[in-house]
């Protein structure tokens, strides 16, 4: 097969962090205000103009929390674990690798003693219909490593007694997310935005702060972990005053993706951009005889975070299953990089072997078009270089 000649304008295809939006440089920060404390009133007000313009964006209720936390989409699940975990049973679902990661610190750091475990293997979904709501549930709602998302909350029941928390950080700007059925839901900038790494956003239900508020943890919490005082929530953490030092940079960023989103036409147009984006892939697939998607059920597969396996009997027969994640790294991932195509599809590491790639609101559509041909010229080169080789 001729290698094509037309390469996408950004091959930034990461999962995160994730391609800037379109048109971004450098002099989208001019702004910034550098070396100033973040408490000072001009920086203080961008930190609130963040939180708000996201609650306005994403549509979040008004009696909802929104704060900036540290240590990126991780530290806000966990500081919402540490903080709330314990009071009630905990029903963990987990089919891929952040969510398997709560349930292994649910268990074995926190060692919380009611828990119900509901796993599935990479590719598919737990039941979700056995959570009853009595216990308390965290669960991602898109599986960044495995392509699989839950289709709906319909199995969330809104008369729940426990409190629900959502991994968010691979939907959030990608999906309409139901803000009734979420009481703790988290996400970083550096996703569907594109913006920098580093800062994680949790949003609290009322449910969730009555939580916090009524309930003290046998466990010490570190300082960053700590949402309440004196049995009240600190309600600055929720109006921009933030619990540790936050980049400006970073912040400077994000309010330019913001403003990226609200000018194309705020959070429907960015789940409509992923949703194109997916549609490239989905008839890429449906004529490719060599590759498949890794989600077995069609509902449940990501629009982000686009997860594939190479389904062709010969990959399958000639390379054995241990090292079929090398093979794809050296004759499709790096080839790829190298030519400038594409940069850094390989699917996660501890994912079945395949290809992983971001079709979050950042990218476009034309681009992974161009991918497509890209993609199928490498793996032709491969095997016709592997045959030879073994013909040989």
């Amino acid at each position: 097969m001729q290698k094509p000649v037309k390469k996408p304008q950004n091959p930034c295809f990461s999962s995160g962090p994730c391609a800037k939006r379109p048109g971004w440089s450098l002099d989208s920060l001019k702004n910034t205000s550098l070396g100033r404390s973040h408490r000072a009133g001009p920086l203080k007000k961008k930190l609130e103009r963040l939180i708000e313009q996201h609650r306005e964006i994403l549509k979040i209720p008004a009696d909802y929390k929104i704060g900036i936390v540290p240590a990126s989409d991780t530290g806000a699940v966990e500081m919402a674990m540490w903080s709330m975990f314990g009071a009630r049973g905990v029903d963990v679902f987990a089919w891929e690798s952040f969510s398997k990661d709560w349930l292994k610190d649910i268990t074995k750091e926190l060692k919380l003693a009611d828990v119900r475990t509901f796993e599935a293997a990479y590719g598919a979904l737990p039941d979700m219909s056995q959570y009853n709501g009595e216990n308390d549930c965290v669960f991602v709602w898109n599986g960044t490593t495995s392509g699989v998302r839950v289709p709906n909350a319909d199995w969330i029941p809104a008369d729940r007694e426990g409190i629900t928390l959502c991994d968010a950080t691979s939907a959030v700007f990608g999906y309409d997310m139901p803000w009734d059925k979420l009481d703790v839901t988290t996400w970083s900038w550096q996703k569907v935005l594109g913006s920098e790494a580093a800062h994680g956003m949790i949003v609290l239900s009322p449910r969730a702060v009555a939580r916090l508020e009524s309930y003290v943890p046998d466990r010490p919490l570190p300082k960053i972990f700590r949402m309440t005082k004196g049995g009240k929530l600190i309600d600055g953490i929720f109006k921009g005053a933030t619990i540790n030092t936050p980049s400006m940079l970073a912040v400077e960023d994000c309010l330019d993706a913001l403003d990226w989103v609200q000018r194309i036409g705020g959070v429907d147009e960015t789940i409509a951009r992923a949703n194109r984006n997916l549609d490239v892939i989905e008839n890429w697939v449906a004529k490719t005889s060599w590759v498949e998607f890794l989600p077995q059920n069609p509902a449940a597969r990501s629009r982000t975070s686009i997860c594939l396996k190479i389904s062709d009997p010969w990959f399958n027969k000639t390379i054995a299953e241990d090292a079929q994640a090398d093979f794809i790294k050296t004759h499709i991932v790096k080839p790829l990089d190298a030519e400038g195509a594409a940069y850094d599809i390989a699917a996660y590491r501890d994912a079945p072997a395949g290809l992983r790639i971001w079709g979050g609101a950042t990218v476009e559509a034309a681009d992974l078009e161009i991918l497509t041909n890209w993609l199928d010229w490498a793996y032709a080169s491969a095997k016709q270089s592997i045959s030879q080789e073994k013909a040989a």
